[in-house]
């Protein structure tokens, strides 16, 4: 098995080697939109927690994850940078059933920062394909506004260890300008896709 992995990794940078390496592209950015992050997954078992306590929430919208990166290349095949992910939800509160109309309203607020590095296994002139790594911290701010005024309204910062694990990405375009396509998983999403232009 071990023999097959280093073959398998010997082929990837053959590859790379044997595509052209422009010396002038030496950085890149990147925007981008996923699905399925950490924060929105955390989000449904919080919201499962809720049911199970006798309260729900209702009329759901969670925004992004939104992803800027900004990469710069140590050589053909390997570069480091970072990345920043934005997200955001907001819900309905209802602490003693639907019937009886909404009872508040649940926000919360994600900002994450990781210090990031690509490998970047086929490298041509309209295609790529890469895999990515990120790791730092989510800074998440949640509101609670009470619609009553008899109950304290809740407001509370936390940080903890995010992740980004990309698996499998793949771009395509020009030279410089690109589409691209992530599949793994982490606060980027399970799937991201985005605009990446290389300078």
């Amino acid at each position: 098995m071990k023999k097959i992995l280093l073959l398998a990794v010997a082929a990837m940078m053959a590859t790379v080697n044997a595509n052209a390496w422009d010396d002038n592209i030496k950085q890149e950015v990147a925007i981008s939109y996923g699905v399925w992050s950490n924060s929105d997954i955390i989000n449904a078992f919080e919201t499962i927690g809720t049911n199970i306590v006798g309260a729900s929430t209702g009329d759901e919208h969670f925004v992004g994850p939104i992803g800027l990166e900004y990469f710069y290349h140590l050589n053909s095949w390997f570069s480091v940078g970072g990345i920043g992910v934005y997200g955001q939800m907001h819900q309905d509160l209802f602490l003693t059933g639907k019937k009886n109309g909404k009872d508040g309203e649940i926000k919360n607020l994600y900002l994450t920062l990781m210090p990031a590095m690509k490998f970047d296994w086929v490298r041509k002139s309209h295609f790529g394909v890469y895999s990515k790594l990120g790791i730092g911290a989510t800074l998440r701010n949640e509101k609670v506004d009470y619609d009553a005024s008899d109950k304290d309204d809740y407001n509370d910062t936390e940080v903890h260890v995010n992740w980004q694990v990309s698996l499998l990405g793949l771009e395509a375009g020009g030279n410089r300008l690109r589409g691209f396509l992530e599949i793994g998983t982490g606060e980027q999403g399970i799937f991201d896709i985005g605009l990446r232009y290389k300078f």
